[in-house]
């Protein structure tokens, strides 16, 4: 691993600032998160990348989405930017342990470039994503409008949001190095009211200054687009993680990247579900910047088991 993921992973959090619940946030976690996503290279396809020190029982699947997409993109040429990635997750990974990503060099065509990275921990696959590259192209352009929303600077921190419900909240105690906001009703208090609609919208961004660095910025996003997604599956069953007997886990995750943006600004994730049945959940997410345009838009399935 390089010196500056090394140190991420082994620092702890005592000397970082606290948000208001006394959970680290701001610059210092953004830039230990830019650190893990800094992998280090063992041969010509092949990289190796670590977790943080306080991670949840299973390695957070925006961490390895994100740090797989890192893998592929060493291997392209920096003026091809990817426009897509399609992954499954296929074994709960280990936080404890070092992941190894192994990059195929698919294709290397004219106008595209195609990448598939394997995750391995223990000797076996963890999880699998395939990626593409273009170049850029002029071509027809459109994109369905924003929804009308209340502004992020008009909306309570995460924090305020889970007061009172901070030891019940998922990866609440986590370090926060994305700022998010709701704009829908927070799905620990939506449950209280029983089922509800099957959407879930928050406003969310780097919790500081990203590097000018267009592949970090999507794979940023690429971390960010795995924290709240499900959370339209949730909402209209009125369950939620950690006040609820549910077992749940993402399964596998889509994204298409339509325009560039920067991560450190605000956007707004417009997520649904159109479905759930078979113990699985379907959830549809649409990122937008700040001035109205779509930038990415994400599908995913996961595995939604109601303990008896």
């Amino acid at each position: 691993m390089t010196e500056a993921a090394r140190a991420a992973a082994a620092a702890g959090y005592a000397d970082l600032p606290l948000d208001t619940d006394g959970v680290p946030h701001g610059q210092p976690v953004l830039d230990r998160l830019v650190a893990l996503l800094d992998l280090e290279r063992i041969e010509e396809n092949i990289f190796r990348g670590v977790s943080p020190a306080e991670s949840p029982v299973r390695v957070f699947g925006g961490q390895v989405a994100g740090q797989a997409l890192v893998a592929a993109g060493r291997t392209v040429p920096p003026e091809r930017r990817v426009h897509s990635l399609h992954s499954y997750f296929i074994r709960g990974g280990d936080p404890t342990v070092p992941i190894v990503y192994e990059v195929d060099r698919i294709r290397d065509g004219r106008s595209f470039t195609t990448r598939r990275v394997v995750a391995i921990q223990h000797g076996k696959a963890i999880f699998a994503l395939s990626a593409s590259f273009q170049l850029d192209e002029d071509g027809m352009d459109h994109f369905e409008p924003m929804p009308s929303v209340p502004s992020p600077d008009s909306l309570p921190t995460y924090a305020e949001s889970a007061a009172g419900y901070l030891e019940k909240v998922g990866m609440a105690r986590l370090p926060r190095p994305i700022d998010i906001r709701y704009v829908t009703e927070p799905p620990w208090r939506a449950r209280e009211g029983g089922p509800g609609e099957a959407r879930s919208q928050v406003w969310m961004r780097a919790d500081g200054k990203l590097p000018d660095d267009d592949m970090l910025h999507v794979c940023v996003l690429a971390y960010a687009s795995d924290m709240t997604l499900l959370d339209s599956v949730l909402v209209r069953h009125g369950v939620y993680w950690g006040t609820d007997k549910l077992l749940g886990a993402s399964l596998d995750h889509a994204m298409w990247f339509h325009r560039r943006f920067r991560a450190d600004e605000w956007f707004l994730y417009d997520c649904e579900s159109p479905s759930a049945s078979g113990a699985r959940g379907l959830a549809t997410g649409r990122f937008y910047a700040q001035d109205g345009r779509l930038v990415a838009t994400v599908v995913q399935e996961g595995l939604l088991r109601l303990m008896r």
